[in-house]
């Protein structure tokens, strides 16, 4: 019989020092990745539930869209709000089944030269509706009002001589049959770093992280400022301001439909639903501005 040698060592696998421990460090990794899997499928889970939740109230988005084209009437829909608020996120859910025949999206860039010397609501006046279509704007001409102004991408004249004109451009604009709805989506400063955070570390989020963006956080109170003066304003009895609180995505995407639906008395509307905005989501522009000062009273700053 040929005996065949032990080696001189056997493996060890208990932690101790000067002893090999790779097993329990592979071990603990699987289980970090296995509880990163776990959250995933929670997130997941969460996210296809709440898209089953939309379903209904796209559903009455189209119905809205068939009476917007059977009746030729015209309705803008604007999205404002700080970086990584959900604007986005909410427009994608609002038009997934309509018609793309009868809507459309405009997200505008930079002002080329030539528009920086046009007046100013003239690029946007280029998209807006005809009879039976609906257009809502990405960031609209409340760039001025806000970004513009908080980042120097205008001058102060540029920004007086806008808050002096919009709300009477907007009154001729619904005086004349448009239907206009301002949602402003309000996120936190902290929900807002976490966003941010998010798409710095995922590849596919990246691209969302603007220059802009950057700067959000550290001119927060500058922007919170124009943001009072915008609503404080430009909130006019045939132009109000609604306000979505969008720490939670899924309830604010929810209510930012049913302020859209509620805009048109339109066919056939669901008599199952409750079209009630909620209360903790959805507040008005004076709402809003009450609350802010009242936030400023107490703590001598407004939290945004």
């Amino acid at each position: 019989m040929t005996l065949i040698p032990l080696p001189a060592h056997r493996p060890a696998y208990r932690t101790r020092r000067g002893v090999d421990d790779h097993p329990l460090r592979e071990l603990a990794a699987v289980r970090r990745e296995l509880a990163a899997v776990r959250r995933e499928h929670t997130a997941l889970t969460r996210k296809m539930a709440g898209e089953v939740r939309l379903r209904p109230w796209q559903v009455e988005l189209l119905k809205l869209q068939a009476h917007l084209e059977s009746n030729r009437m015209r309705m803008i829909v604007l999205f404002e709000g700080r970086d990584a608020s959900g604007k986005g996120g909410a427009i994608r859910r609002v038009t997934r089944y309509m018609n793309a025949k009868h809507y459309r999206v405009v997200a505008l860039g930079r002002p080329t030269d030539e528009q920086r010397a046009q007046w100013y609501f003239q690029r946007y006046v280029a998209h807006f509706p005809t009879g039976g279509e609906m257009v809502l704007f990405d960031r609209s001409w409340y760039n001025r009002a806000m970004v513009e102004p908080v980042l120097e991408f205008c001058t102060p004249r540029e920004y007086r001589d806008f808050m002096r004109g919009v709300t009477g451009f907007e009154r001729d604009l619904v005086r004349q049959g448009t239907t206009l709805v301002k949602l402003y989506f309000s996120v936190t400063r902290e929900e807002q770093a976490r966003r941010f955070g998010r798409r710095g570390e995922d590849p596919l989020r990246q691209w969302k992280l603007s220059e802009v963006d950057l700067q959000a956080q550290d001119r927060w109170d500058d922007f919170t400022q124009y943001k009072y003066d915008m609503l404080r304003r430009t909130g006019t009895r045939a132009a109000p301001w609604v306000i979505v609180r969008s720490n939670d995505k899924q309830r604010a995407r929810l209510n930012a439909m049913k302020v859209i639906l509620n805009a048109v008395d339109y066919k056939d509307r669901s008599s199952e639903l409750d079209f009630a905005p909620d209360p903790t989501i959805v507040v008005s522009g004076a709402d809003e501005i009450a609350l802010m000062e009242a936030e400023r009273r107490r703590n001598g700053r407004f939290a945004g």
